[in-house]
């Protein structure tokens, strides 16, 4: 806890990045930051600009008057992410009603709550100047396809073919294993919201289940095997999670056991192939299923 004027300001969460307090007196959000958390005003703006800033939990985007005694709750140390891409050359397919886009690794696929602009929704919808809807999500180290929605009918829609299991994703990954994979995994997620996801062999209490199949794989090294997969859950973190639970982490997943490097701020796990229904049309996209490793003797 640090005091200033005697307001109480605590720090926790992202390497204790996070500060929550009271302002004692009204001020522009600048003024209140600079006068509690010593925040000049060129850093101040740019954490309003990233939306770091809340007030009353309320997302703050201009540097606004606030009344005293309200709740303020500032990400001091917001996670950054690289977005220099030319983002339309990234675009896989466009209609009236959807984008999909082949996602860079490294970055995330939506806004997070100390960072609303680096991320590829943000990044797409600016450089396309159109609001985009989320549908679905990969991870931030995760590269490869995602569709995103121009109109909420279409979040309607996709979001029934999901409950539905009438969406095929498949990946492929680079995993550090020589075993050769079952056919199909079958483990349930713990419930918690903290990484590395935990998973259990039986069935606990309020878990959810996660499945998938390995439909293809081979060796590619002494100590690296290349599988495709074909996901039916989709869990977060849930082919890193099984993948590390069954002895064979993706290459540069560190967090989830990974030995090996693989690239900077990216593992090799990349969604590949994609299927969904668009009106009467059975859409089918695919990328690349090779990987380029780097020369390590492994």
């Amino acid at each position: 806890m640090s005091q200033n004027e005697g307001t109480s300001v605590s720090s926790q969460g992202f390497e204790y990045g996070v500060k929550h307090f009271y302002n004692p007196k009204s001020g522009s959000i600048t003024e209140i930051m600079f006068d509690l958390l010593n925040l000049e005003a060129e850093e101040a703006h740019s954490l309003l600009k990233l939306g770091a800033v809340y007030v009353n939990n309320i997302r703050q985007e201009q540097n606004e008057v606030i009344a005293e005694n309200s709740l303020f709750r500032v990400h001091t140390k917001p996670r950054r992410y690289n977005c220099n891409y030319n983002w339309r050359s990234l675009v896989i397919y466009e209609n009236t009603d959807l984008v999909v886009l082949n996602k860079p690794s490294g970055i995330p696929s939506h806004p997070s709550v100390d960072n609303k602009i680096e991320n590829a929704l943000s990044q797409l919808s600016f450089d396309l100047g159109i609001p985009l809807f989320i549908t679905h999500r990969l991870d931030t180290l995760t590269e490869g396809l995602i569709v995103y929605a121009k109109n909420n009918n279409f979040v309607k829609s996709f979001n029934i073919q999901l409950q539905e299991r009438n969406i095929e994703k498949k990946y492929v990954a680079i995993v550090e294993s020589k075993r050769s994979l079952p056919a199909r995994l079958l483990h349930y997620m713990i419930p918690s919201p903290r990484a590395p996801k935990k998973l259990s062999d039986s069935v606990v209490e309020n878990a959810a289940l996660c499945e998938l199949e390995i439909l293809d794989q081979k060796s590619i090294s002494s100590e690296l095997t290349w599988v495709k997969i074909n996901l039916l859950t989709g869990r977060t973190h849930q082919i890193r999670a099984q993948m590390s639970h069954s002895e064979a982490p993706v290459l540069g997943d560190h967090l989830y056991g990974g030995q090996h490097p693989y690239k900077p701020n990216a593992i090799a796990l990349r969604a590949c192939e994609l299927q969904f229904n668009w009106g009467i049309q059975r859409l089918r996209f695919n990328l690349n299923e090779d990987f380029d490793i780097p020369q390590k003797p492994f």
